[in-house]
């Protein structure tokens, strides 16, 4: 199998994940048909994770993206930004 992909940034600080960068071991890319944004997002009053932004993308909902191969992103990095925390290398087959 080849290496996940990496959250490389996330500028989304109302994300409970965020703390100078994604802390969540992984996220799941999902979002609706025509645009991608991160599931894993979470809005509350605590911050979680494992400490470091060393976050990957473990699955991409995303079928329609170009970087989706069997429900996996093939990019070597991703960044994820804006209030909905969109996926910004999302791109449409």
């Amino acid at each position: 199998m080849a290496a996940l992909a990496t959250v490389k940034s996330c500028s989304t600080t109302d994300c409970s994940y965020n703390s100078d960068g994604c802390t969540a071991y992984a996220i799941t890319v999902g979002g609706a048909q025509g645009a991608a944004s991160c599931g894993t997002f979470v809005a509350l009053d605590a911050r979680g994770g494992q400490g470091t932004a060393d976050s990957h993308v473990g699955a991409c909902q995303r079928l329609e993206c170009t970087h989706n191969d069997n429900l996996m992103c093939t990019a070597d990095a991703i960044t994820v930004g804006g209030e909905a925390a969109n996926c910004e290398l999302y791109q449409a087959r």
